[in-house]
């Protein structure tokens, strides 16, 4: 019966071991997941909106740590040297869409890539930089004609506009 009890507590060692190490590698921090956009588990929950600037998204994951609500952003790639600008600017964009939805203000979002995670800071900067961003983008959609502003076939590839564009690459 001993030898049983033994058995038991190295079993339940090992899956203890084993769920830490796969939450390390899956760039979630520890916390409660309230809000998934993954479509692994359960239907897609309602993207978030802010009405004040028009912005709607629906970030990967959502995990309450503390009193504090975290958007993790999962990329499938493998992680740059440092965090491409579009991918900081989307994950600020989740960490306004948190704040104004639960109206508790994020410190930081996590940028997950397949081998490194990255934890990006919401500091008043980023958000401002953020609102001149969406500013721009806005005064763009107004105009008649935007030009492509790369020379990659592969983003052309990938864009959801290559059907309509005279300036496609691909």
């Amino acid at each position: 019966m001993l030898y049983f009890a033994f058995l038991l507590l190295i079993l339940g060692l090992l899956l203890l071991w084993y769920t830490r190490r796969r939450q390390r590698e899956s760039g979630l921090p520890a916390g409660r997941i309230i809000y998934t956009d993954t479509r692994a588990w359960e239907p897609i929950e309602d993207p978030l909106y802010d009405r004040r600037t028009s912005l709607t998204g629906r970030p990967d994951y959502l995990v309450e740590v503390g009193s504090q609500i975290i958007p993790v952003e999962v990329k499938s790639s493998r992680a740059p040297k440092a965090p491409y600008a579009s991918h900081i600017y989307q994950l600020m964009a989740y960490c306004l869409l948190v704040e104004n939805a639960f109206t508790v203000r994020p410190d930081y979002g996590i940028l997950h890539y397949q081998d490194r995670t990255f934890a990006i800071d919401y500091t008043r900067e980023i958000e401002s930089e953020l609102h001149a961003i969406m500013k721009e983008i806005r005064s763009r959609d107004r105009r008649n004609a935007v030009n492509r502003t790369h020379d990659s076939a592969a983003r052309c590839r990938g864009c959801g506009y290559r059907s309509i564009c005279d300036q496609s690459l691909s």
